[in-house]
């Protein structure tokens, strides 16, 4: 999308509080993405990883209590998830879902379209292409997600943002499920996304892993629904050798039990 300058944040969010059916998770977060930054958002169970993901693609059953949140300067909030899909940004979830009796190609078509891209955007060349690079071929004319593996489906995902594009991208542990040659398949991708396209991206994940492989130019510490520390790539071989109990130290708070 244009209109926005490099030095504007593409994504801004501030004083978020929210969460599933009333519960408060996100209890005041703040996190401003710019064009072409990559951040990496690390946490603990029960942190507020996966809420955040949730709050921002608009899953209906999740409240926001207080807080804003603005994508290319705009209200995200007030936005319906196709609206925001429309506008740039792409989620790909934890546990991405079955689609039961819809084509793979079909459902990029209609996505396609549901972003104002032209056909061929998603044509047979491109698909290919894109398919052969993450080694996704054989999966081409099944129904979205149906029977495949873990890794199959965050190679899926991949392969969607590849090819309709975005302004910013949420991968929530987009390394779960992956092996060693399906991280680095996909994390080349993405790679190759932020350097040619500009594109911005927020990784969610447990694991300094994946980070080696996508480089972050920011990371935070996300403990009790609050960035309770920003940094450097540093920042995350930190996290790796003292863990996050210092962090939750810092914070005075104890995490829920559950990664919501």
């Amino acid at each position: 999308m244009g209109g926005i300058a490099m030095s504007d944040p593409l994504l801004s969010v501030s004083g978020l509080h929210a969460g599933p059916s009333g519960r408060e998770i996100l209890r005041g977060l703040d996190l401003e993405i710019r064009p072409g930054e990559v951040h990496a958002l690390m946490g603990p169970n029960g942190s507020g990883k996966s809420t955040l993901t949730h709050v921002l693609a608009g899953r209906p059953d999740y409240e926001v209590t207080a807080g804003s949140v603005r994508f290319h300067g705009d209200d995200l909030l007030a936005l319906p998830p196709w609206e925001r899909a429309r506008r740039g940004l792409f989620v790909a979830f934890q546990y991405p879902v079955a689609v039961p009796g819809v084509a793979f190609r079909e459902f990029l078509s209609e996505a396609a379209a549901g972003r104002g891209l032209p056909p061929t955007s998603v044509s047979e060349e491109p698909l290919l292409e894109a398919a052969e690079r993450l080694r996704l071929t054989a999966v081409l004319d099944r129904p979205v997600n149906v029977d495949l593996s873990g890794g199959e489906r965050k190679r899926n995902e991949t392969l969607q943002l590849l090819l309709l594009g975005a302004d910013l991208a949420v991968l929530d542990e987009i390394d779960s499920g992956l092996d060693v040659d399906g991280i680095r398949d996909v994390a080349a991708e993405v790679t190759r996304m932020v350097g040619d396209d500009g594109l911005s991206v927020l990784v969610i994940t447990h694991f300094v892993r994946i980070l080696g492989h996508i480089p972050p130019t920011h990371t935070h510490v996300l403990i009790d629904g609050r960035i309770v520390e920003s940094g450097g790539p540093e920042l995350a071989h930190r996290l790796e050798e003292v863990g996050y109990e210092d962090f939750r130290e810092t914070r005075g708070g104890v995490a829920d039990v559950l990664d919501l």
